[in-house]
């Protein structure tokens, strides 16, 4: 049976993400930092292709996923259901502020994202695991062996929780998610390994995991 493995890639620094403003779906750029993070890990996939290359459409990512892949001429897909966690009126503001302004959900969101709710149209982290875990699913039925997803913190690590699994109350427990890491996880028909986890080299479970249900 095949084994296919799937590179979960954040995008590397942004200038947003200096300034410790919220990003979300509102457009950011990759800082000087960002892109070098970014050419670092474009070294290892230019020893190892992908045949796939799905990118969130959000400028951030774009940028990473040119840096990383565009010198090998892979062609990209470009997909809005990778896109990063949505927040409504928190997006373009400063941390600060928005500790001020909404206290209790501030509070949530780094401590109980489980509770996490804002008004306006803004997702839940149960909602944004959701949409990637079908998204997840459909890529992976693509039958591509080696397959690169570029997208966001938060997406790739609700991603992560349903395949660990761990409860998205824990979400934000260690392993950081930092800029442009780099996470891997192995699929042979519906048994899973998560082999690196955000840079971080793990011992495949004997036999793995059984891939999680979506719907």
């Amino acid at each position: 049976m095949t084994t296919q493995r799937i590179h979960l890639i954040r995008h590397g620094q942004t200038d947003w993400n200096r300034a410790k403003r919220v990003q979300g779906h509102a457009e950011s750029q990759l800082t000087e930092l960002g892109r070098e993070q970014a050419a670092a890990v474009g070294e290892r996939f230019a020893r190892n292709p992908v045949e796939q290359v799905w990118v969130s459409s959000s400028q951030r990512t774009r940028q990473t996923a040119e840096i990383i892949f565009g010198k090998q001429g892979q062609p990209m897909e470009y997909c809005d259901q990778l896109k990063e966690i949505y927040l409504g009126p928190w997006e373009g503001k400063y941390q600060t502020e928005i500790r001020e302004s909404h206290a209790e959900q501030f509070e949530h969101f780094w401590n109980r994202p489980h509770l996490f709710q804002l008004e306006d149209g803004a997702e839940t982290f149960e909602q944004v695991q959701q949409r990637a875990m079908k998204r997840f699913h459909e890529l992976c039925e693509t039958g591509a062996r080696e397959i690169a997803i570029v997208s966001h913190g938060v997406w790739i690590k609700t991603v992560l929780c349903a395949l660990e699994p761990r409860p998205l109350s824990l979400l934000w427990e260690p392993p950081l998610m930092h800029n442009c890491a780099h996470s891997i996880v192995e699929v042979e028909g519906d048994m899973l390994r998560i082999v690196q986890y955000a840079d971080e080299q793990r011992l495949a479970d004997q036999g793995g995991k059984r891939m999680p249900e979506h719907g």
